[in-house]
């Protein structure tokens, strides 16, 4: 009986929709969308943004530690350079990124396969090849 009240009462206060009612409704909900729609834009710009400058920065951070590491490489070869030859010694080798054992070790497989002694060989320089 409670039921049938509120039902009654409820369809006496519905009232029907004009055409320019509803068109107003129609105009306010397409205008919440576009507004969300910009909203959630704005955020992933946002976000894209800052994760590119991440990216950036860690980039020149690897750049910076490459850099220090051949001046650090470079300022090894120049102190190589400034001490004297070992007897039977073919001169000073440039290494790039290579460590002095494992460039020991190319160049003591290098003189196996040509059968020939170390010390008759002349190396300019090893780089590693990325």
């Amino acid at each position: 009986m409670l039921n049938n009240a509120i039902l009654s009462t409820a369809a006496e206060e519905v009232k029907e929709l004009s055409i320019g009612d509803a068109a107003i409704t129609a105009i306010f909900g397409y205008c919440v969308v576009f507004a969300g729609l910009i909203c959630l834009m704005i955020v992933l710009y946002c976000t894209g943004a800052y994760f590119k400058s991440k990216n950036a920065k860690e980039e020149a951070e690897k750049k910076a530690v490459a850099q220090k590491s051949a001046e650090k490489t470079a300022s090894v070869v120049e102190t190589k350079a400034e001490l004297p030859l070992a007897p039977g010694s073919a001169g000073h080798v440039k290494l790039f990124d290579v460590p002095d054992k494992e460039a020991a070790m190319i160049m003591a497989i290098v003189a196996d396969k040509m059968q020939k002694p170390l010390n008759e060989l002349h190396f300019i320089s090893i780089k590693e090849v990325k």
